[in-house]
């Protein structure tokens, strides 16, 4: 990685002093005089795409003196993205996965954000941990849009019916899991990937990643995660999604095929369209030893290499402050990063949202250091060899260890 940031350095400098000549201010007025910045990022659905729309069309009415181009990166997000850094093209400001954060913020390619801050902005008021993820060295290099954490979906009738009470620990969830599984449902419902299991893998004292090595195959690590193995090859009662016919946890639990789900807050919305009549419920995610959950989160980043930075940073204002996030995020598609707008449009308090936004002060954010997408993919690979009972988990873990930080190692 660190070879990768060295080269991509030189070539964006070297191409910033061929344009240095150039009049970046001209190029890009409109015709009306106003100053022209790109905002880049990947599409959403209808719904989302229309709320984006109006939050832009109010930020230019606010501001008149700034006309913003929306630029839909369709497919290969990250990929088109550092293409178009280390050629100089990059938009102005665009959304930044805190799973690929610490990468650019290593890089330098990001503008730090603290010196354009104002009291008035309140960066009190974000959820601290999705806010942190975004911090390196003591420097804000962008503020969160919005984000999901997992909780617990539970089907209603199948807990009464079994007479099972919502867990509320992970031996609770165990248990439960066994006497709801029969007929062809499973009690719980998994997704065998460490972008959902990371928070239990370190439940038990080990790290996933430990100086920006893979760490997984230590003995703690294993313990976190044998839980989920024991219910599919012990207990039977904890299946995937492609096992029942299923292309998703959330589309196991929607058609019935599992009773418990750990999801996030896309999944209300998918529920509501794709199976309006299941009655479900939502609850924090059952604690071991204490509460914990994931976060999922994304925020605007400004380009270092940006001609127009003060109009950018009005962006950035404006579209995580009070008021461009409560428009953003008022129909539920996405959540506020900020507590005070959570809390205005009733969010802490829905009976199926609440769960998901009280796990934000205290998630761990899908976020390791600038190696961890290497070490999710040998993760990954190995992790389900070991979930279907083909390799003990502690040798898939090893295996999976060393191919990482051989990747890793290659890239420092």
């Amino acid at each position: 990685m660190k070879k990768w940031f060295q080269s991509f350095l030189a070539v964006t400098l070297f191409s910033a002093s061929l344009l240095s000549g150039c009049s970046q201010e001209e190029s890009s007025k409109t015709a009306d005089g106003r100053t022209e910045i790109v905002l880049s990022g990947w599409g959403g659905n209808p719904t989302e795409t229309k709320l984006l729309q109006q939050t832009i069309r109010d930020f230019e009415k606010k501001n008149p003196d700034i006309k913003v181009k929306h630029d839909v990166i369709a497919d290969q997000y990250m990929d088109v993205l550092k293409t178009r850094l280390i050629g100089g093209t990059a938009a102005d400001v665009f959304y930044l996965d805190a799973f690929e954060a610490p990468g650019l913020m290593e890089a330098g390619v990001l503008e730090p954000l603290d010196k354009y801050v104002k009291e008035d902005f309140d960066m009190e008021d974000f959820e601290k941990p999705l806010l942190q993820a975004f911090q390196h060295n003591g420097k804000t290099y962008g503020f969160p849009k919005d984000y999901s954490t997992l909780a617990l979906f539970y089907n209603k009738e199948m807990l009464e019916e079994a007479g099972v009470e919502v867990p509320k620990t992970w031996n609770e969830l165990q248990e439960a899991a066994k006497k709801l599984t029969k007929d062809g449902v499973y009690g719980f419902g998994v997704m065998p990937e460490l972008a959902r299991l990371y928070f239990l893998a370190e439940s038990k004292g080990g790290q996933v990643m430990t100086n920006n090595k893979a760490s997984f195959a230590s003995k703690e690590v294993s313990e976190g995660l044998q839980s989920i193995l024991d219910m599919r090859l012990n207990d039977k009662s904890a299946a995937q999604p492609n096992e029942v016919g299923a292309d998703s946890g959330i589309e196991m639990f929607g058609q019935g095929k599992a009773a418990m789900v750990l999801e996030g807050n896309w999944a209300i919305p998918y529920l509501a369209d794709t199976f309006p009549d299941i009655s479900y419920g939502t609850a924090e995610v059952p604690t071991i030893g204490k509460k914990n959950t994931m976060a999922f989160t994304v925020a605007y980043v400004m380009n270092k290499e940006s001609k127009h930075k003060e109009a950018a940073w009005r962006l950035i204002e404006y579209l995580t402050g009070k008021e461009g996030m409560k428009t953003w995020t008022s129909k539920g598609y996405a959540l506020p990063t900020r507590k005070s707008v959570a809390k205005e449009l009733g969010f802490a308090d829905d009976p199926l949202r609440g769960a998901l936004v009280a796990g934000a002060s205290y998630a761990t954010v899908w976020q390791d250091g600038p190696y961890l997408p290497i070490a999710q993919t040998n993760f990954n690979n190995q992790f389900l060899s070991a979930f279907l009972g083909q390799q003990p988990l502690r040798e898939a873990l090893k295996k999976a260890q060393k191919q990482a930080n051989k990747e890793i190692l290659i890239n420092e």
